[in-house]
């Protein structure tokens, strides 16, 4: 009997670092979705750019610490590492100030980074890396080589435009939004609806994409898959910060359906590992699936 192959997955866009009143911690949404997978057993890998600055040294160490590989991770002289400063209002909702331009604005193709996108089982990419058009195009071009694409729309204002959001939309096979996203985006396509579900359904014809995902912060998430919504209400926790949640609500949710499991249960777990990053500090804490399917049956 053949043995079943791994998944493997590889992420694309920012490495930077997250800088809080008191402290700073390494993110950006395409790593802390990698390093979720790489946390439970999915072979994973970030294409991105850091500067040639200790920041960059540092995020090298932290990737390689976590045990994944950062062959992958280009070095710019001309650029420094990526730095967002992060503020964290008192309901624990975090808002973003992002240094431009800076080394993952300027990621570029290569053959090993064209080779490494082909094989994988999925792609996972946000918006924000189109602010620049040298990412831009080279995640454009990387598209080309994907097959099973993932967009986390990520809108984080100025730095999308419509046009460019909308021609991702069309390229990707699953969009994972929040709910203001959701409203904004359909505005923005001219959807005549306004209940959540219409407005999915309106994303999902416009668009051509079978499965799109809506995450409700403290009240859970909606997956419309296949022309079929499956819904989770949330899980309670106290929130201590929320950055990250969503990228470790996508990278699970991703493995989970990649490999075969019920789209409901996928959700549940998915959102129950989301409501443990947020009663967490930081964007990527330990978190054991013991510790998940006990803090489910509470």
């Amino acid at each position: 009997m053949k043995k079943k192959q791994a998944l493997n997955v590889v992420c694309f866009g920012e490495v930077l670092w997250d800088v809080f009143p008191t402290h700073k911690k390494i993110g950006g949404a395409p790593l802390n979705v990698a390093l979720r997978m790489n946390s439970i057993g999915v072979a994973s890998t970030i294409i991105s750019k850091i500067g040639n600055d200790e920041n960059g040294k540092d995020i090298i160490k932290y990737i390689e610490d976590h045990n994944m590989s950062s062959s992958l991770i280009q070095v710019d002289s001309d650029y420094m590492s990526g730095v967002v400063h992060v503020m964290i209002n008192e309901k624990g909702n975090a808002s973003y100030d992002i240094h431009y331009p800076s080394a993952w604005d300027k990621i570029v193709v290569n053959s090993a980074v064209e080779k490494q996108v082909s094989e994988a089982d999925a792609f996972v990419f946000g918006s924000l890396i189109c602010r620049d058009e040298i990412s831009r195009a080279s995640l454009f071009s990387l598209l080309k080589k994907a097959k099973y694409k993932v967009l986390d729309a990520n809108l984080r204002a100025p730095y999308y435009t419509t046009e460019v959001l909308i021609e991702l939309m069309f390229k990707a096979d699953f969009i994972k939004l929040n709910d203001e996203e959701l409203y904004e985006i359909s505005q923005k396509l001219e959807s005549p609806y306004n209940s959540f579900e219409q407005n999915i359904k309106f994303i999902a014809e416009k668009t051509n994409t079978k499965q799109i995902c809506v995450t409700k912060g403290a009240f859970g998430a909606v997956l419309y898959y296949n022309e079929k919504f499956y819904y989770n209400s949330g899980y309670f926790v106290k929130v201590v910060d929320t950055v990250g949640a969503g990228d470790s609500f996508l990278a699970t949710l991703i493995v989970r359906l990649l490999k075969g499991k019920s789209p409901q249960k996928s959700l549940n777990y998915a959102c129950a590992i989301g409501a443990l990053v947020a009663g967490q500090e930081g964007a990527n804490p330990k978190i054991s699936d013991k510790e998940i399917k006990k803090f489910m049956m509470v």
